[in-house]
């Protein structure tokens, strides 16, 4: 954690700042707002705020967090936070030390709740003391889409365990199971084998509703014949996963392997030419072009992939007009897909590492129409 203070530091000073305010917008119940905080302390506690200056890191919680934010972010010093922030926002400065200086906040980290509540705690203070409040450019974020070794190993784990789940839970569906059973056994195999939680609901989609990206599992039995998608993660050790396969119970009509085999190509030819000093844009058109060429273009109306991390979707965007630069240490998944309405939809996905000169696929999951 020290060595990450130290290239924030860096990068706040070449954005002229003097401190730097993480928090999430909301309790992080869920661990899908408080990725920052957690990057940057270790605290895994629902609420709390860093404030990282050039010299010394304030963690603020209030009374339920204090022994546990002491144990997780031992770099920090621990502020008692009590009430709401404007509360104690302007003991905070002054104990900081940074009165009448820059200090950045987090746009996407908080509400203009929060923010109406500084600005009204610091226009309280006296003129010479009030701190000047600045949005932040995504520091942390742009930090945290470069895994380091410890990141990438729980990433491996959770990836394992994902692969693990669906191939145990995928041999064993019949006809006439639900949607939601399918995604309920998922669940229990993985959390009776160590995983956390999951890294987002798992989709399951059978016929006309797998032409829905992010359809939610619906009580429906599952038919022979259909396509059947089933997009999955877990988390370990804070970390996500996430892998899409699509299935068919029994033989698949001519037209289901057709389309399969189109999405398959696409995506074999992704992970095949991704490469590092690529834009997202330039990765997502790699596979947007193997289906445009055979005739389903307009049906592949998402992204290539996304960055995986503390958060299912974070930093990079493998996406049309994306610039984000691929770079060694990424961690991204590659999942064209192809929907048709009223027909279904096929979806294959695997997350990938970008090394030097290319991907490793770290995914290993069967990719196999047919159960």
């Amino acid at each position: 954690m020290k060595e990450r203070l130290q290239r924030l530091r860096v990068r706040m000073a070449e954005e002229g700042l003097d401190a730097l305010l993480v928090g999430s917008p909301v309790e992080d119940i869920f661990k899908t707002y408080g990725a920052n905080r957690r990057y940057l302390s270790g605290f895994t506690g629902s609420v709390g705020w860093l404030l990282v200056g050039q010299e010394v890191a304030f963690i603020a919680v209030d009374f339920r967090y204090y022994e546990q934010a002491q144990k997780e972010a031992p770099h920090f010093v621990l502020f008692p936070a009590k009430g709401q922030i404007g509360d104690w926002w302007a003991d905070l400065v002054q104990e900081a030390g940074l009165a009448g200086k820059r200090i950045g906040y987090e746009p996407q980290g908080m509400t203009v709740a929060t923010l109406e509540a500084i600005q009204k705690a610091v226009a309280a203070m006296p003129s010479h003391q009030r701190p000047q409040l600045v949005p932040a450019p995504p520091l942390v974020e742009e930090m945290r889409a470069i895994k380091d070794p410890e990141e990438l190993a729980a990433i491996e784990r959770a990836v394992a365990l994902a692969d693990e789940a669906f191939t145990a839970v995928a041999c064993r569906i019949e006809p006439g199971w639900t949607e939601t059973q399918v995604a309920w056994e998922i669940e229990k195999y993985a959390r009776e084998r160590g995983a956390e939680g999951l890294a987002f609901p798992t989709i399951v989609a059978a016929g006309e509703w797998a032409a829905l990206p992010h359809a939610q599992p619906r009580p429906r039995p599952i038919r022979e014949g259909e396509p059947i998608v089933i997009d999955m993660g877990v988390r370990v050790d804070g970390y996500c996963s996430d892998l899409t396969r699509t299935i068919v119970l029994g033989r698949p009509d001519g037209r289901l392997q057709q389309i399969y085999d189109i999405v398959l190509t696409a995506q074999l030819t992704a992970e095949e030419l991704v490469q590092p000093g690529m834009t997202g844009e330039e990765a997502h058109m790699l596979a947007h072009r193997v289906i445009a060429e055979a005739g389903y273009g307009e049906r592949f109306g998402h992204g290539l992939g996304h960055g995986v991390g503390l958060l299912v979707h974070e930093a990079p965007r493998l996406a049309p007009r994306s610039q984000d630069v691929l770079r060694p240490g990424m961690v991204v998944t590659i999942e064209p897909g192809i929907y048709i309405p009223g027909w279904g939809g096929v979806r294959i996905e695997d997350t990938v590492v970008v090394e030097d000169g290319k991907v490793r696929v770290l995914s290993k999951a069967p990719k196999v129409l047919q159960i």
